[in-house]
């Protein structure tokens, strides 16, 4: 079983371990990278998470099996567009793959999206054949614009995909 908790203010180096860990593991799927976040100090960790947890703008979320954290996501209302939310660092754990934590993950912030009063998700993904690209496409997840590099200096494109919350049933995900 799977449970998908949010992020508190305490949880800064267990959410510090598992980014460090995503980033070095899973290097194609992230615009940041491990040399670039694990240069932060302490403090920055902390109110980074501090921050998330005290927001009414943004949550982040870990998922849990069998006592151990294996997952992350993390959504904020965009800046630019007041009706859309954006999900990022979203990744499993490699041992904890295959059983439903990349869904649980996505559908926790699909429901958070919802209740902020968000019409759009926009994330963004590597391009390629993937289990996450299957995942968002799965769940009604569209491309919109044109891919562009992941990061400066990097081959990989990224490809930003939005879901209109207003065609999204819970269906689509729990059909996978």
């Amino acid at each position: 079983m799977v449970i998908v908790r949010p992020i508190t203010a305490g949880d800064w180096r267990p959410y510090r371990e598992l980014r460090l860990k995503a980033l070095r593991e899973s290097q194609d799927a992230f615009a940041s990278t491990y040399e670039l976040e694990s240069a932060r100090e302490d403090d920055e960790w902390e109110a980074r998470i501090a921050a998330v947890a005290s927001s009414k703008s943004a949550q982040a979320f870990f998922a849990v099996k069998r006592n151990e954290i294996c997952g992350l996501v993390w959504c904020k209302a965009s800046d630019v567009e007041a009706d859309v939310v954006e999900i990022f660092q979203m990744w499993v754990a490699p041992d904890a793959r295959g059983f439903g934590v990349g869904r649980a993950l996505l559908e926790r912030a699909l429901s958070w999206a919802r209740g902020y009063g968000a019409q759009r998700v926009r994330l963004g993904v590597t391009v390629a054949d993937s289990p996450a690209m299957r995942l968002y496409k799965a769940s009604g997840f569209q491309p919109v614009g044109i891919p562009e590099l992941l990061r400066e200096g990097s081959v990989l494109m990224s490809q930003a995909m939005e879901l209109n919350l207003g065609s999204y049933r819970e269906s689509n995900i729990h059909g996978l």
